[in-house]
């Protein structure tokens, strides 16, 4: 530059000359103004490092300034004081001298050193320096690629060093030779000196059987707990729990518990009070307070809750103890007839559409027909009479709305067995579920039907026809055990086990509604049974806390929700004429009715 200002035009010379002249001077005598530094408002991303090498990933890159930048007056991007804060580390010399410590030096553009240490460049096959980059990670130590192939350097810990060189061997020589346990004998085919042939195993390899599981003291403990828990759970004041009532084999027996059988007219409990059925009498809203408590109803836990049809003056329980109870729930509210024929517990309970009689599944494998009235059983229908196992179990059973003779069940080999109760037989069976069936609801003028089963899907079938005409499956779907139809027959809800309650619609195309879910419940794990109030204007359910929540049917909003029982609250139910009458049944044994 101070060559080319000394040519110029013999007009602008002198000018030129005296401009050269005063900038000299002044540079001579002034001294620096102060220094503007930049302010960015965002942090930068690579921060003060200049880097070029956006196409090369081979080149190194300095991690701080380079030397003879002077100390660093400004900071372009955001650091935690962790990382300020943080000793210095980075690679050492042979000498233990960190490289953090020396000053940078540049050779031929082969390597950037510096503060943060120094990055080689080197040209190595993918597989060699995978096979090294395995040795360093299991031995310590690695070849060393800037020497040549002949030679035996590494870099690591010295223990290493000899498997780096030979490749991955041990120590240069002759590699230890595994040994393989015995074949054993092919006539014994398990215990010790069993038949194993080329799939034995390397003695370096075997390893004790580690125990899983509880210790002997944990399981003893266990048992300890649970043998307390059967003797307490579900009685009242702690008292010792009851023998089972009924004894598989002997004949089913009920007992009346009223005064008397009949009244002063010789009408039964089976008489609609208030002359008839009549209609809604009031708009329904959640409960809010407790009408009457039967506490320790069902020793071990009660499973079921429903009200007598069309007139709801009767209140029918179930419980693991075997027993099925009648409740008046309309004056006395005290305990009518006991129904006893169930070895095991019973799952679910099912009224007849005019309610003089209903259906108890059970897991003794056995559901049976009893008349409401009277208390005798009518019938006994075995799981495993036709094409099924031993140990197949009804999970639900439902009469068909439109023929009190026929019912179904569904059972927990996968199998929906239809069964005639004149002829105490199974007429038909719908066999194309993957896993136990959990619940039926039947809807359109009980020409079609729903079935839900473990295998997280839902099927329709047309009753009477053993094919499915709709499957409802999606990956994201999980088990729905309870369903429960909307009083309008347009809607079915089911309690799905991601802690939600989904609508279903039943019409020509059946499908999932996605904007109208039920949530804030906790029922994962547990099949607590939902229920619609007979205007359909609110949906009840039972969570696996004992509370029970109520939400507004149109916006799905929560409207009231509180602690009902100790434990689950597996089952609610509507009384089908005071919309306002809640009866819930929970694990811990008892019952409750609520207004």
């Amino acid at each position: 530059m101070d060559i080319l200002n000394q040519y110029g035009s013999d007009n602008d010379g002198s000018d030129s000359g005296s401009e050269a002249a005063a900038t000299a001077a002044t540079s001579k005598y002034a001294q620096q103004v102060v220094r503007q530094y930049k302010v960015d408002t965002a942090p930068d991303t690579i921060g003060n490092r200049q880097i070029a090498i956006a196409n090369d990933p081979n080149q190194a890159v300095a991690l701080l300034p380079p030397a003879g930048a002077g100390q660093q007056r400004e900071m372009r991007h955001n650091m935690e004081y962790a990382q300020m804060m943080r000793p210095l580390v980075g690679p050492a010399d042979p000498d233990g001298t960190l490289l953090a410590d020396k000053p940078a030096t540049t050779t031929g553009g082969s390597s950037i050193g510096g503060g943060g240490g120094t990055a080689e460049r080197q040209a190595i096959e993918e597989a060699a320096f995978r096979e090294q980059e395995r040795l360093f990670w299991r031995h310590g130590s690695a070849r060393d690629p800037s020497v040549g192939a002949g030679a035996a350097a590494t870099v690591g810990n010295s223990k290493g060093n000899a498997r780096a060189a030979d490749g991955g061997g041990g120590g240069g020589g002759k590699r230890a030779r595994r040994r393989r346990d015995k074949a054993g004998d092919p006539a014994i085919v398990r215990d010790e000196g069993a038949y194993q042939g080329p799939w034995a195993q390397f003695e370096s390899e075997k390893k004790k059987a580690e125990t899983s599981g509880p210790t002997d003291a944990q399981r003893a403990a266990h048992e300890q707990r649970m043998a307390a828990f059967a003797e307490t759970s579900g009685a009242a004041d702690g008292a010792a729990r009851p023998r089972p009532a009924y004894v598989a084999g002997q004949p089913e027996r009920t007992q009346l518990h009223a005064p008397t059988e009949r009244d002063y007219q010789g009408r039964t409990y089976m008489h609609v009070p208030g002359g008839g059925a009549g209609g809604l009498c009031a708009s329904s809203a959640p409960p809010s307070r407790l009408l009457r408590e039967w506490k320790g109803a069902h020793a071990g836990g009660a499973s079921a809750v429903r009200f007598i049809p069309t007139s709801g003056h009767l209140l029918l329980t179930s419980g693991m103890d075997g027993m099925v109870k009648l409740f008046d729930a309309h004056e006395s509210l005290a305990l009518l007839r006991s129904y006893g024929g169930h070895s095991l517990g019973v799952r679910d309970i099912s009224f007849a559409p005019d309610g003089r009689s209903f259906l108890s599944s059970s897991y003794d494998g056995f559901t049976k027909l009893w008349d409401t009235e009277t208390g005798a059983c009518t019938g006994a229908f075995a799981a495993c009479n036709r094409g099924g196992g031993g140990g197949a179990s009804p999970n639900v059973a439902r009469f068909c709305p439109a023929d009190a003779n026929v019912f179904l069940a569904g059972l927990s080999d996968k199998r929906i067995v239809q069964w005639d109760v004149r002829a105490r037989e199974s007429t038909l069976e719908y066999n194309q579920h993957l896993g136990a069936v959990n619940s039926l609801t039947f809807f359109d003028s009980s020409r079609r039907f729903v079935s839900s089963s473990d295998d997280k899907t839902m099927r329709v079938w047309e009753f009477g026809i053993p094919v499915v005409i709709k499957l409802i499956a999606d990956a994201a779907m999980h088990s729905m055990p309870a369903v429960a139809l909307h009083p309008g027959g347009r809607w079915l809800a089911a309690q799905s086990m991601d802690n939600r309650i989904v609508v279903f619609g039943t019409g020509d195309r059946i499908r999932p509604h996605r904007r109208k879910v039920f949530a804030g419940h906790l029922v994962a794990g547990f099949a607590c049974q939902p229920a619609f109030a007979p205007d359909g204007a609110v949906l009840a359910s039972g969570d696996a806390e004992g509370r029970v929540w109520c939400w507004d049917w149109r916006s799905a909003a929560v409207v009231a929700r509180w602690r009902a029982h100790d434990k689950v609250a597996i089952a609610a139910d509507w009384h089908p004429r005071l919309p306002s009458r809640l009866a819930t049944c929970s694990w811990d044994g008892s019952v409750k009715y609520w207004e």
